[in-house]
């Protein structure tokens, strides 16, 4: 299987709700689970009492600036489209620190640009883009993790 069969089936396991996929080849052999992230947090964060209150605390300031600005350019915000994760990995805005970033806020991409690397699993993926537009807002930092279907720009369609 190459990279894109398997970002294909990520896809398609996460929507059809399926919690675990197994597939076996030869010399190959992946498994997919889409709902074990999600009770790892909630475990992580069900023994101690104190640590939800500050871990619920900590989402809130980092939500609130997010939403603050977002909240006057709500109207706006309906207009951009979303580029998305197409998996789970680490978000780079660039190939290597010493490399230029693939985009910056301004931009103007077409379909198939290359937007910003996933590594996943030792994979450095290039993400593509699958619309045209201009490069409206970078909303993960460089170097984070992301989940799958996570908003990573927002695109102004031309």
């Amino acid at each position: 299987m190459d990279i894109k069969q398997i970002q294909d089936l990520i896809r398609f396991v996460s929507k059809s709700g399926v919690n675990e996929v197994s597939i076996e080849q030869k010399d190959f052999k992946i498994t997919i689970k889409t709902n074990e992230v999600q009770p790892a947090v909630i475990n992580a964060t069900i023994p101690a009492q104190t640590a939800p209150a500050a871990l619920a605390a900590a989402p809130a300031p980092v939500a609130a600036p997010v939403a603050t600005p977002a909240v006057p350019a709500a109207e706006d915000t309906s207009r951009f489209l979303t580029i998305k994760s197409p998996m789970i990995g680490t978000f780079y805005r660039s190939a290597s620190p010493d490399k230029p970033l693939f985009v910056n806020v301004g931009d103007e991409i077409k379909t198939g640009s290359v937007v910003c690397i996933i590594e996943a699993m030792k994979l450095f993926n290039e993400i593509e883009s699958e619309i045209s537009g201009r490069i409206v807002k970078v909303l993960v930092d460089n170097a984070s993790p992301v989940e799958y279907d996570q908003p990573l720009f927002l695109v102004e369609p031309i």
